[in-house]
């Protein structure tokens, strides 16, 4: 029984028109990584920091499905995309070209001769990176064949194993579909050693059918997503494969039995808009315990943890964390992901305040919004805001984005008592992003609302700081 695999393509679909928080772009790769699909596709390097981190915190937590990104016709996108790549346990480099003539000309500004060699050379490129390296025929549906046939020659002597092709319109029909697969294996002997793949836009409400027809007529790689906008449906094409598979002959290895949960999961991060009236993004979600540490752990071991919940540390700022970490683990038997957080809020990049928190006056109620005044001082000047919020914090931390005239991704929000009684102390651990990378400032008051503000400003000063430094 030959293997089916299902390359999805969620990210990429909700790369644009989307309000998915930097947390979310993470999270959904590895749902779709626990779904068990075969090949799981990101978006390029278009914004070099923002998204050479994403990708490179991407690769890091996908544990079996292969991590592709795409490249653009150049040595520098090639050289960028894998550093940013390389530390995935599966990655693949994916080299895509238009191959119709008018997308050629007016997308890539180039010839057909020129393009056959940017194909070739970006893939024998791209082939002294990785192994995995897959070729994308753009628009091929409408291509001229004869040139078709030659980039995917190009490609396949370059050392491509994967090659997809797609259609661009939407309009390809199942049958003719399986007429133009076969063509390309009867045209094409070398695509025998290699992997075919097809793309289809759902124009016609036929993207799942044209699948199941070029399953049919030999293609085993299927271009899928979870959360399809105008395209094929991870869940129809899975399931059909699972009723169908054996008369088939064929199989794919999605755990359909987890689909419906994941796929309302990864639906959910995708329709829910920022609120006007929070700084929270999508809604926070309760991390995960999924750590624990001792005194036995080691630096690396630590800083590697440190990573996986999202930070970028310097190597100074990494020595810090640790000398707290040894600390607070002589004390206690394990450290926790939120101690963890904790660690590093508190030890790692204290820098002077830029941003000083003068006062704030707060009004709750259970029957209209609540409102915050702000006042901070930054370089001897008063600034301040006032803001409704869904609660006292939201109206706290918008009064303060109000200030500032920028909103940065809340990527968390913990609160926990650190002591007990009438006064107690509460501490509050806030999480913010800025160009993808992570910064956490902590507060600590027996009013919550004001660590709350303590902890914004903390991790607002770290931003500040390390943006002047720039």
């Amino acid at each position: 029984m030959e293997q089916i695999r299902i390359s999805d393509i969620t990210m990429k679909q909700t790369g644009k028109g989307f309000t998915l928080s930097f947390k979310e772009k993470l999270e959904i790769p590895k749902l779709l990584d626990k779904l068990g699909v075969s090949v799981i596709e990101l978006e390029g390097i278009a914004q070099p920091k923002i998204d050479a981190l994403r990708i490179k915190s991407v690769a890091s937590t996908v544990k079996n499905s292969i991590v592709a990104v795409p490249v653009q016709l150049s040595q520098e996108s090639i050289d960028a995309t894998w550093n940013a790549l390389r530390e995935a346990r599966h990655p693949r480099l994916q080299v895509c070209a238009s191959v119709s003539t008018v997308q050629m000309e007016y997308l890539f500004n180039k010839k057909p001769a020129a393009m056959l060699k940017a194909i070739e050379d970006a893939v024998a490129a791209c082939c002294m990176k990785t192994a995995d390296v897959e070729f994308v025929a753009d628009d091929a549906t409408r291509s001229d064949k004869a040139f078709l046939h030659s980039a995917i020659s190009a490609a396949i002597r370059a050392g491509a194993k994967t090659i997809t092709v797609c259609d661009a319109t939407g309009s390809i029909l199942p049958d003719e579909l399986g007429e133009f697969v076969d063509a390309l294996y009867a045209d094409v002997p070398e695509l025998k050693d290699v992997t075919l793949g097809i793309s289809c836009l759902n124009e016609l409400a036929m993207a799942d059918a044209c699948a199941i027809a070029a399953i049919k007529h030999g293609v085993r790689e299927i271009k899928a997503a979870a959360y399809p906008i105008n395209r094929i449906s991870l869940s129809n094409v899975s399931r059909l494969l699972a009723a169908k598979g054996d008369v088939w002959g064929v199989s794919c290895g999605v755990r359909t039995v987890e689909m419906n949960r994941i796929v309302k999961q990864i639906a959910w991060m995708c329709e829910t808009s920022r609120s006007k009236n929070s700084p929270f993004d999508n809604g926070v979600q309760e991390m995960a315990e999924d750590l624990s540490l001792t005194s036995h752990d080691n630096i690396t071991t630590v800083l590697k943890a440190v990573e996986k919940l999202g930070y970028d540390l310097s190597e100074e700022d990494g020595a810090r964390v640790y000398e707290a970490f040894k600390k607070i683990a002589a004390r206690r038997e394990v450290i926790t992901s939120r101690e963890l957080d904790t660690i590093v809020a508190s030890a790692a990049m204290q820098v002077p305040s830029t941003y000083v928190l003068r006062s704030y006056s707060i009004t709750a109620s259970n029957i209209s919004s609540s409102m915050a005044h702000m006042q901070l001082e930054k370089s001897g000047q008063k600034l301040e805001g006032v803001a409704l919020g869904d609660g006292p914090v939201d109206a706290a931390f918008l009064a303060i984005e109000n200030i500032l005239g920028c909103h940065y991704e809340l990527d968390d929000f913990q609160i926990r008592s650190v002591t007990e009684g009438r006064e107690a102390m509460g501490e509050t651990i806030v999480k913010l992003r800025s160009s993808g990378k992570l910064y956490s400032g902590r507060g600590t008051s027996t009013d919550i609302v004001g660590s709350s503000i303590q902890a914004y400003i903390n991790a607002l000063n770290k931003i500040a700081y390390e943006e002047a430094e720039a």
